[in-house]
């Protein structure tokens, strides 16, 4: 929490927090929504945001400043609010680039369906669950826009409450060593399903977890993603450590851990698919690398290669644990992964997990070694 008189910087822009609430260590999201909208204003020549939950302003301060945006609609529910709004984006507003208004962010929504007039990016920056907002916030978003949804609702995510997330997302959430990563899964496969409710799909452009945080960007597209191969639930052996995908078709037949026949604990549904479209990071990291955000380009470095590896990673803890020895340093064991012909990465959510196609008695024998 800031003090109204403090100034705060983030980006090249200057602000006050006021009487709101702001999160430096969120700017990681920030950043790369920034340099999402900077594409799409590449693309299109134009871009208009709808910041939807505007808290001090930062966000539609930089989408502005940093990312572009010819004009940004800063809707903040709470109107204490406007005097701290009206301070910082006060040249946005003379640049006649843009609007402040309070209201509930789904009747804001609603307005733009009901008036045709839908926004390129629409950014919803929710405490909680973002579930409120998954359906209405894609009436507001132009067919091959960009929605940009928050979660800070760790504990249903990661399965320490189960049934709350069974009431959220429609999903039973159990824990597991990839609870973080389960939970940006989790968000995926719900708005899928609500996209596809509409006859549509959303693509995700990138997937964040970062400061107990979960951000994932999607893309609205013409036609249904969701699929039985993209869609479906993970299980995972508490014994002996293994992750497997078991689809809709196998439920009916879900046997024993194979390797040491005990129950295993199952998860779902989820978004099985990749975390980040490859090809979309690669052009955010040509961004920041002109940006010059060495630690931004760094991040997307990792988001590329772990894109489209299996929907969960192992512990270098627990790797360690199982072989008996001092855990083996991550890029020394990417590199034995690799050199045995296993896909493998680190994985941006934790520094201390792995990525791969192997299962983890392959990660522990060669540990071992």
């Amino acid at each position: 929490m800031g003090e109204a008189n403090v100034t705060q910087q983030e980006g090249t822009v200057s602000f006050h927090v006021g009487p709101g609430f702001y999160r430096r260590t969120s700017q990681v999201g920030r950043d790369l929504a920034i340099l999402a909208a900077r594409l799409e204003k590449a693309d299109r020549g134009r871009l208009r945001v709808l910041d939807s939950m505007a808290g001090c302003g930062v966000r539609s301060l930089r989408y502005w400043l940093e990312g572009g945006a010819d004009w940004v609609l800063a809707n903040e529910g709470n109107p204490e609010m406007n005097g701290i709004l009206q301070q910082n984006l006060g040249p946005m507003l003379a640049a006649q680039a843009g609007e402040i208004q309070h209201r509930d962010a789904n009747r804001v929504f609603f307005q733009c369906y009901d008036r045709r007039d839908y926004y390129d990016l629409v950014d919803v920056d929710s405490f909680g669950s973002p579930v409120p907002f998954l359906n209405t916030s894609l009436w507001a978003v132009r067919l091959g826009g960009l929605v940009y949804l928050t979660s800070t609702d760790g504990r249903t995510a990661t399965g320490h409450e189960r049934e709350q997330s069974l009431r959220v997302y429609g999903a039973y959430g159990r824990s597991h060593p990839s609870g973080h990563e389960q939970g940006l899964r989790l968000l995926i496969g719900s708005t899928q399903q609500q996209a596809a409710t509409k006859g549509l799909g959303v693509t995700p452009l990138f997937s964040l977890y970062a400061h107990s945080v979960y951000r994932v960007m999607f893309r609205l597209v013409n036609g249904q993603q969701l699929t039985e191969a993209n869609y479906g639930f993970l299980a995972y052996c508490h014994d002996c450590g293994e992750y497997e995908t078991v689809t809709w078709r196998q439920l009916g037949r879900i046997s024993p851990c194979r390797r040491d026949g005990q129950s295993r604990v199952l998860s779902g549904p989820m978004w099985l698919g990749s975390l980040h479209d490859s090809q979309y990071l690669q052009r955010m990291q040509t961004l920041a690398q002109q940006q010059g955000w060495p630690k931004r380009v760094k991040l997307l470095q990792t988001m590329i290669a772990e894109a489209d590896l299996p929907p969960y990673f192992y512990r270098l803890g627990e790797i360690g644990r199982r072989s008996g020895r001092d855990m083996l340093p991550r890029e020394q064991l990417l590199a034995r992964l690799r050199g045995r012909g296993y896909r493998s990465s680190a994985s941006h959510i934790t520094p201390q997990a792995v990525k791969t196609e192997a299962d983890l008695a392959t990660c522990v024998a060669m540990a071992r070694e």
